[in-house]
């Protein structure tokens, strides 16, 4: 079992409210969801409307297939346009082989 996992600080410019970015991380978060099936969360900074911290992490048999999921998903978040991208920390387990 392969397991890839991604911490991606995203930083927020001119947002009036928590709610407005709120609604930006959680649209990022469905999107990422819905289109590469990763486990996604707000992990840090939740009361901090000009950062946002987002966990992610994906599971196979393959370590190609993770590390070309997370490089995809990486570009995926670099090219949304409504916040600039931070600090990336990435990190693949190989966990349970004979």
């Amino acid at each position: 079992m392969v397991v890839g996992t991604l911490t991606v600080h995203i930083h927020l410019h001119g947002m009036g409210s928590l709610k407005d970015k709120r609604r930006i991380i959680k649209s990022l978060i469905g999107r990422l969801q819905s289109r590469f099936n990763f486990s996604v969360s707000e992990v840090s900074a939740q009361d901090n409307k000009a950062v946002g911290i987002i966990g992610l992490a994906t599971v196979s048999n393959d370590g190609v297939f993770v590390e070309t999921q997370l490089d995809t998903v990486i570009q995926f978040i670099r090219g949304d346009g409504r916040f600039y991208v931070g600090q990336i920390d990435r990190e693949i387990f190989f966990c349970g082989e004979d």
